[in-house]
């Protein structure tokens, strides 16, 4: 769990706070609406696609067991950056993920523009996959195809965003 101190809590504590208790929408308020987003799994997302892609990602952890602890979490008007570790189970194999991240921020009007999370997509790929993502989990292809998977998760998931199902 998130331990954040009694003070004032700056943008990206509060990201991560909502992360922890898996509130898409208190995260995304904390995202501009011209938000950039970055990562290794689904590439660069911008504005409601952005948006969108944590309140997949919290949904799909909910009655879940799923932990977020971030750290390291420095902030500036301007930009800001932090250390997180994700502990979920991944869906498609059963199988137990913890993941490190590194994020990067830029801020404009008090709010998340730019966001990039660098991890090691090989390392995730064997936690995630096993003994297939030790062989093909570090090539342009897995990482292709990994993303072309999570682009289409995400348009599905907006389809029924848009439509009410």
């Amino acid at each position: 769990m998130l331990t954040i101190s009694h003070t004032k809590l700056n943008i990206i504590e509060n990201f991560y706070q909502a992360f922890a208790d898996l509130d898409a929408e208190r995260m995304v308020a904390c995202y501009h609406n011209e938000i950039t987003f970055e990562d290794p799994a689904f590439g660069k997302i911008q504005g409601e696609k952005a948006k969108n892609m944590w309140r997949m990602l919290c949904k799909s952890q909910q009655n879940k067991r799923f932990q977020v602890i971030a750290t390291n979490i420095v902030c500036t008007s301007e930009s800001g950056k932090a250390h997180w570790e994700a502990f979920y189970t991944f869906s498609s194999t059963g199988r137990k993920i913890h993941n490190k991240i590194d994020a990067t921020f830029k801020l404009k009007d008090g709010k998340i523009i730019n966001h990039k999370d660098s991890f090691n997509l090989y390392n995730w790929s064997k936690q995630a996959l096993g003994f297939k993502g030790f062989l093909i989990g570090w090539t342009p292809f897995f990482k292709n195809k990994l993303r072309n998977q999570t682009q289409s998760l995400l348009l599905e998931f907006q389809r029924k965003q848009n439509t009410g199902i």
